[in-house]
This record gives structure tokens, C-alpha cells and sequence, in this order.
């Protein structure tokens, strides 16, 4: 038997792909370096569906239908160049490498010209949702050469969300870094989104003293009209949970400490570089560095006295 697709990498974002492609039905191959964690998908989720696991390249690619297509959910940067020169012995022209993790698109731009150059299909897709999108619906944004994206389709378009009106949530972007541009972009959207609820949480909360329950029912109301969203959703959700051990609500424990991949970032230079004004965007990017430096900020407490968090 031939696989329609084969998976490098199988963290959670790996093998919950790989269990949506089986369930829409492409027989899925598996690798990654580590055996032991192929070992556990195959035993555990992936047990007594339509999916192997190999130990080599060179297995995979035997395994594979041609031309082949390879996903890689490997880390962003320099995993990803290994990736590529550990598969790449082992390609024929014509087999489709995607990357699906959040790579830089200049370094997508760059190793789709490469291997172009060499006879390769090269595809760098964003792929938005999480854990729980990978499983029942991602939103997806390839790019890269057409006819890679053609021979992707039936398989991207079977797997990702689905919109209201049925049509999946996925489309050919554009040529190279296309899609990892407009994940970028999507990111750094998303990034602004969560700033914006965070400072009217801490407006709410800090400044007129809103309970977690309060702000639950707010941001449930709030999210049965125009701005009805997965972000303004899940934060109505959040307000709801207590912590076992204490029976505070969990967002009063949690530390004010959030670090960041680096495609917000990514995101405001690039806006710097071709003129175009994203202050929310920008504003996010700041707040999260500023975040990350709980420790400064915890010094620079005890020295330098604000003003009370308090609204008359």
C-alpha cells in the first residue's frame, strides 16, 4: 500500500494532523528522529488507523505515493534547514517538501528558490488554530510553486475549518513565502486582539474592580453580537475556571509573564520596511517584550512608585 502524505515530526501539532488527514481519508506515514515518540503515537492515538511509522528517509519515502508529498512540523529556523538536508537525499523531482510551522517567510522565500533550482516543489503553509485545529479543522495558508499546491489541495481542503457557508478555510496564496507572509500578517493581527483584551480586562478588573464572574458575564454577552470571536469566547470561558487547589478563580494566579515565537515581531518590522502603518499591532509587540521582563519590572517596582490601579 501506498501513503497519500507523510508527516516529519510528530509533537501534538504532528500526530493531530496526521489523525485528520486518516480521518478524511489519506493513509498518513510518519517519521521523526525521535523513535521512541513514534513508537507512543502509533501505540496511542494513532493505534489501529490507517497510519505507519517508518525509521528512516528512506523508508518514508518508499512508503509514499509519487509524487510525494512531505509535511515538516518541525520548530521554525534552524530545524528546518536540517529537516530539509536530512529528507532531501532521498527526493526525487518533483516530490512536494511543506513546511508547516511558523518560518520567517524570507527563509521560506530562500529555500523554495533553492530547491526549485534542484527539481523540488517547495510549500510553506501557516497553519492557524492550535492543538485542537490541527485535529478537527485548521485554517491553512499555503504557497509556493502552483503545481505543488494542486497536488496539495484534495488533502489540505479536506482537512482545514470550515467556514459558514461550507467552503474550507484554505486558499493558494501566492508563489515562495506567500503563505508564511500572510501568516505573518494573521499573527500579528491576532497579537493585537489579545492586547486589546487584555487592557480592557485590566481596566475592568484593576481599575473598577470587576470580579472574574463579572467580566465572564460581560465578555459572554459581548460575544453574542459584533464582536462574537474565538479570542472574545475563550476569554468569557477563562473567567469561569477556579483552581483546585486554592478555589480562586485560575486567571487571579496566573503569572503576568507571556514570551512570544517571534511572528508579531516579525510582523512590525516588516510594516517598518515597507511604510505601512500598524500601530495596534506595534503597541502588542512592545507589551509582550515588556511582559517578558517580569523580573526587571518587578524591580523597577520597588524603586519607581505609579499611580494607584484605581478608577474615581
Amino acid at each position: 500500500m501506498t501513503y497519500k502524505i507523510g508527516i516529519v515530526g510528530l509533537g501534538v501539532m504532528g500526530h493531530n494532523l496526521a489523525l485528520n488527514m486518516e480521518l478524511n481519508g489519506f493513509p498518513v506515514a510518519g517519521y521523526d528522529l525521535d523513535a521512541a515518540k513514534t513508537k507512543a503515537f502509533l501505540k496511542g492515538p494513532g493505534a489501529g488507523k490507517n497510519i505507519i511509522g517508518v525509521d528512516s528517509p528512506a523508508a518514508l519515502m518508499a512508503a509514499l505515493e509519487k509524487p510525494r508529498r512531505i509535511l515538516m512540523m518541525v520548530p521554525a529556523g534552524a530545524p528546518v534547514d536540517s529537516a530539509i538536508a536530512h529528507l532531501k537525499p532521498h527526493l526525487e523531482p518533483g516530490d512536494i517538501l511543506m513546511d508547516g510551522g511558523n518560518s520567517f517567510f524570507l527563509d521560506t522565500e530562500r529555500r523554495n528558490k533553492a530547491l526549485e533550482a534542484e527539481g523540488f516543489n517547495y510549500i510553506g503553509t501557516g497553519v492557524s488554530g492550535g492543538e485542537e485545529g490541527a485535529l478537527w479543522g485548521p485554517a491553512i495558508m499555503p504557497g509556493g510553486q502552483r503545481q505543488a499546491w494542486e497536488a496539495t489541495a484534495p488533502i489540505f481542503r479536506a482537512i482545514a475549518a470550515k467556514a459558514e457557508d461550507g467552503q474550507p478555510c484554505v486558499e493558494y496564496i501566492g508563489p515562495r513565502g506567500a503563505g508564511h507572509y500572510l501568516k505573518m500578517v494573521h499573527n500579528g493581527i491576532e497579537y493585537g486582539d489579545m492586547q486589546l483584551i487584555a487592557e480592557i480586562y485590566d481596566i475592568l478588573h484593576r481599575g473598577l474592580g470587576l470580579s472574574a464572574r463579572e467580566l465572564h458575564a460581560i465578555f459572554a454577552e459581548w460575544n453574542q453580537g459584533e464582536l462574537k470571536s474565538y479570542l472574545i469566547e475563550i476569554t468569557a470561558d477563562i473567567f469561569e475556571k477556579m483552581d483546585d487547589e486554592t478555589g480562586h478563580p485560575l486567571v487571579d494566579l496566573i503569572l503576568d509573564e507571556a514570551q512570544q515565537k517571534g511572528t508579531g515581531k516579525w510582523a512590525s518590522q516588516n510594516a517598518l520596511d515597507v511604510g505601512a502603518p500598524i500601530p495596534t499591532i506595534n503597541a502588542a509587540v512592545e507589551s509582550r517584550i515588556l511582559s517578558g521582563l517580569k523580573a526587571q519590572r518587578a524591580t523597577a517596582s520597588r524603586v519607581i512608585r505609579g499611580p494607584r490601579p484605581e478608577y474615581k
